[in-house]
């Protein structure tokens, strides 16, 4: 029997040759969260013009070097509608924030120091040059690349996206997963579970975790271990069009274990099943045609783990994104670690900032994969490489961040 693949291995094979799904036109408001397939440059140059940063009045930095200058007042410039004419010495307009500067005007008094007399105004205390005005371009200019491709658009993106004036923007089509949990002993919340039986909670934090990452998600439901009700919703999976087919429990080689053989059935490549880490050795990948297809172990512990070390990552290839997986940060153990088996570990671990900044890491006391109270207190995962040394409080380690 092969040795079971590390976890680096494991995931090129579940990246390997996936590319990102064809890019579609969105309009901005349905963009949040999408990937940009194309750089986006600016359609126009921001601000337009130069415009005042102030409410006040536009003058010539030259009449109002000193305190108690006095012009005259020869119109107004609301925002979006500018003032026809020229500021000569000896003149002022007054503006509000966002008006365009008048031709003839370099600088912006404000209202605070001004004081009006009839068609005069009293400054009492000198402008300098340039004062209170936006110059045109100092946002951007029109034909600046400012959103690239690959990137996840956040809400501040669609702000600058607007006022780049993309209604609008080309990004990867949005990944569709279909979650299917298996097993006699599952029962949905809700149930009273009879002899036997637990109620099913994978599923939720999987779905969570994936339309986190953009995917659409679609509830394929619970279906016994019966080889014939497993093939049926592998066939729904494949109607429904999915990217991703992702499958919770059986993927093992038991008497019940009946996924691989539903899926082998229906014509699945297997490009592995068995993986050193822990938890969740028995992890399953490989393709269904067009489908890329995870199977995760059936305890909700390693079922969560691997999604977040191996979904995510085939989520946002196929979104196009460079940045797969979650980042490790550098962190202080903050307690003592046994030495290592021939598995990578991931264990749950509370995080925190010590006095000296520093990132602390401390694993729950349980670190069994069944249980969800422990996984429910931690806030990411220590890595423990194979055959790692024991390591006392204090020692440098590698923490992943949970999602929220």
């Amino acid at each position: 029997m092969a040795a079971p693949l590390s976890v680096a291995d494991a995931l090129f094979r579940v990246l390997d040759g996936v590319a990102p799904l064809p890019a579609e036109t969105v309009p901005l408001a349905q963009a949040h969260g999408c990937v940009l397939a194309e750089n986006l440059a600016a359609r126009r140059t921001q601000p337009p013009d130069d415009v005042s940063a102030m409410d006040g009045y536009a003058v010539q930095a030259a009449d109002v070097t000193a305190a108690n200058a006095r012009l005259t007042v020869i119109g107004e410039v609301p925002a979006g509608r500018p003032f026809a004419g020229t500021v000569g010495p000896g003149e002022s307009v007054r503006i509000f924030t966002g008006g365009v500067l008048p031709a003839g005007a370099d600088t912006v008094v404000v209202q605070e120091v001004a004081t009006r007399d009839g068609d005069e105004v009293v400054f009492s205390a000198p402008g300098g040059a340039g004062r209170h005005v936006r110059r045109r371009g100092r946002d951007f200019s029109a034909g600046d690349v400012l959103l690239r491709r690959g990137r996840r658009l956040t809400m501040r993106d669609l702000a600058l996206a607007a006022a780049m004036n993309h209604p609008a923007v080309p990004v990867h089509r949005r990944p569709r997963m279909g979650l299917l949990a298996t097993g006699d002993e599952l029962v949905p919340p809700g149930t009273e579970p009879g002899p036997g039986q637990i109620v099913y909670s994978n599923g939720f934090a999987i779905a969570a975790l994936a339309r986190s990452e953009g995917a659409e998600t679609i509830d394929l439901g619970i279906v016994p271990d019966r080889l014939d009700e497993t093939v049926a919703a592998i066939r729904r999976a494949r109607a429904e069009g999915v990217d991703v087919l992702v499958t919770t429990g059986g993927a093992s080689v038991g008497d019940y274990d009946l996924v691989q053989t539903a899926l082998a059935a229906e014509g699945m490549a297997l490009a592995f099943w068995k993986i050193a880490m822990r938890p969740g050795r028995p992890l399953m990948s490989g393709r269904l045609g067009d489908i890329h297809v995870l199977g995760l172990p059936g305890n909700p512990v390693s079922s969560f783990v691997t999604a977040v070390l191996f979904l995510v990552p085939l989520l946002r290839r196929l979104q196009g994104r460079e940045d797969v997986s979650f980042p490790a940060e550098p962190a202080i153990a903050g307690g003592d670690l046994k030495a290592n088996d021939e598995r990578a570990d991931f264990l749950r671990a509370t995080l925190a900032i010590d006095q000296d900044g520093r990132l602390v890491a401390t694993p729950v006391s349980d670190q069994d994969s069944s249980l969800l109270a422990p996984l429910g207190l931690a806030d990411g995962l220590l890595v423990r490489d194979p055959h790692a040394p024991a390591a006392p409080a204090g020692s440098p380690c590698r923490v992943i961040r949970l999602p929220a």
